[in-house]
């Protein structure tokens, strides 16, 4: 069985690879991976997921335009602030109202607010979180990060949200960048550029609250930059003004493309049984209320045009 299953997951990789299937497609065939069989590379996966996705993401600039970039950015910054801060101040209040003990509810706001894994990775260490508050607030993270994936484009279509409307959207209510991108990607070309943008500037901001944390726990963990985030827009830099790359350009970018999608995968196979029971419900119910204020509120602003991009 052990054998079978490492022969199923590299031909996975392999077909998210090929550029065959869809993200969604494909975080879906990883989470029943996941549920069905024991996974035969949990570290290695994990790994390969954190490492892909920031490739991935870097090779998306390849395909976007600086000018795009910079418009969304600066224009989603107040959008980005008010969500971080409505997150952690809802997300807070909802631990303490289910009376969740220890550092899983500042995790699980923290990943809600900014980055998803990324954050708690960051927060984690500095709080001196223990193997179990991080699993639990990874595994409830990752498990709404697979549902927001799946639900929100139909929820777009349905809608009739712009591109850079559900791009905007998805980079507000979405927790990590992996899935905003897969997102953003399937719903369109401008949404991808929104999404991704926004959603790397909402990123910067774990270094602040890691800061702000810091000082308030009188930790002296050292706080992690997300350098990625600088070379994705060297890479945009690259394919705004320096037209001969032009070939390769297009290569890069849909090689981020399928390297997403096979991150995707990863990311799905490890949302096994054992994590379903280890989130609890207290942890997933803080997750899940705070998700859907978030993804509703967010919406609502957005539809009224309170949120709006001057790159639309």
């Amino acid at each position: 069985m052990a054998f079978a299953a490492k022969i199923i997951f590299i031909l996975a990789v392999i077909v998210c690879l090929s550029g065959w299937i869809s993200p969604p497609v494909a975080l879906t065939l990883g989470i029943i991976l996941g549920l069905s069989v024991r996974h035969p590379y949990p570290q290695f996966s994990r790994s390969a997921a954190r490492i892909m996705l920031q490739v991935s993401v870097v090779a998306l600039g390849f395909g976007m335009n600086l000018h795009e970039i910079v418009k969304a950015g600066r224009s989603g910054f107040i959008c980005t602030a008010l969500g971080i801060s409505f997150s952690l101040i809802i997300g807070l209040a909802i631990g303490k109202f289910l009376r969740i003990g220890g550092n899983a509810p500042y995790l699980i706001t923290a990943g809600t607010a900014i980055c998803g894994g990324s954050a708690i990775a960051a927060i984690g260490p500095i709080l001196h979180a223990d193997d179990e508050e991080m699993a639990i607030s990874l595994g409830t993270v990752f498990i709404l990060n697979s549902v927001a994936l799946l639900t929100f484009p139909p929820i777009g279509n349905v809608l009739h949200l712009t591109q850079s409307q559900f791009g905007l959207w998805a980079a507000l209510a979405i927790h990590d960048t992996s899935s905003v991108v897969g997102a953003a990607a399937k719903y369109g070309a401008q949404a991808l550029v929104v999404g991704t943008t926004v959603k790397l500037a909402r990123a910067l901001w774990i270094v602040p609250l890691a800061l702000v944390t810091a000082a308030v726990k009188h930790s002296k963990t050292r706080v992690s930059l997300p350098w990625f985030i600088l070379f994705f827009c060297l890479a945009a830099v690259v394919n705004t003004y320096v037209p001969a790359f032009g070939n390769f350009d297009r290569w890069a970018f849909n090689a981020g493309r399928l390297g997403l999608t096979a991150t995707l995968f990863l990311i799905g196979t490890g949302i096994s049984v054992a994590t379903l029971k280890s989130v609890g419900w207290r942890p997933l119910l803080q997750g899940v209320l705070l998700w859907i204020m978030v993804a509703a509120v967010t919406l609502y602003l957005i539809r009224i045009d309170y949120f709006v991009l001057t790159a639309e």
